[in-house]
């Protein structure tokens, strides 16, 4: 790793933590405004499957991720099972890579994207994405720099999130995260019973209707665990 934008990383957010305090949040915040990204979210990756967004600079953020965990597509899925760098300078192009999520992140502001997977050693448990609202590359330099946030924003993932460490090499080499919390496998199993079909229809299901209404996955869920049904 380059030292020097190591050190310039942890300059950046040492600036931002002595208000802030430093937490991962904090962190994602300085990357985005270090690199001249509009927006920007960490998202990691649980016993290989479950996400959780655990950090978004402001709103656009959350509804991109949200928009990734819905569609089962986009940079921090690519991110996280190729442990290697995912770069698109216009998203509104991407539709052969990731029809369902390239429109929503469109539709959300983002039009350039780069993704870095959240690595230590052989661990691997998430992923930064960062978006600008432009079709903006992002230079040799900025990339470089996002390498050295990345390796920092991991360790803070860690320390906020040390059940993450328990995780085990052979979880490294499946095909991906479904990206899924419990609330959406408890609404699936709800609309599997009231409705007489397999978990894995019950999900496409849900999936589907958030995508149609536009609506976080997570909402989704929670109407039918309060209500026991899709409208």
């Amino acid at each position: 790793m380059d030292n020097d934008q190591h050190a310039a990383a942890w300059q950046r957010i040492g600036s931002v933590a002595s208000t802030a305090g430093l937490t991962l949040a904090s962190a994602c915040q300085a990357c985005t405004d270090d690199l001249s990204a509009d927006f920007g979210g960490a998202t990691l990756v649980t016993a290989g499957e479950l996400r959780l967004l655990a950090a978004a600079t402001d709103a656009r953020a959350r509804a991109v991720e949200d928009a990734q965990l819905v569609t089962g597509e986009g940079p921090c899925t690519d991110a996280y099972t190729r442990r290697a760098p995912v770069e698109v300078a216009d998203l509104d192009q991407a539709t052969g890579r990731w029809p369902a999520f390239a429109p929503l992140a469109v539709e959300h502001g983002g039009r350039g994207v780069l993704a870095l997977p959240l690595t230590l050693g052989i661990l691997a448990f998430g992923a930064v994405d960062l978006y600008r609202c432009a079709p903006v590359p992002f230079t040799r330099d900025e990339k470089a720099r996002a390498t050295a946030y990345a390796r920092i924003l991991a360790m803070l993932a860690l320390e906020e999130h040390p059940h993450l460490l328990a995780a085990l090499p052979a979880r490294f080499v499946r095909p991906g995260p479904q990206g899924y919390p419990p609330a959406v496998h408890m609404a699936a199993g709800v609309l599997a019973a009231a409705y007489d079909i397999s978990p894995d229809d019950a999900l496409a299901r849900l999936r589907a209707h958030s995508f149609r209404h536009n609506q976080p996955l997570l909402r989704t869920a929670e109407h039918v665990l309060d209500h026991q049904r899709l409208d």
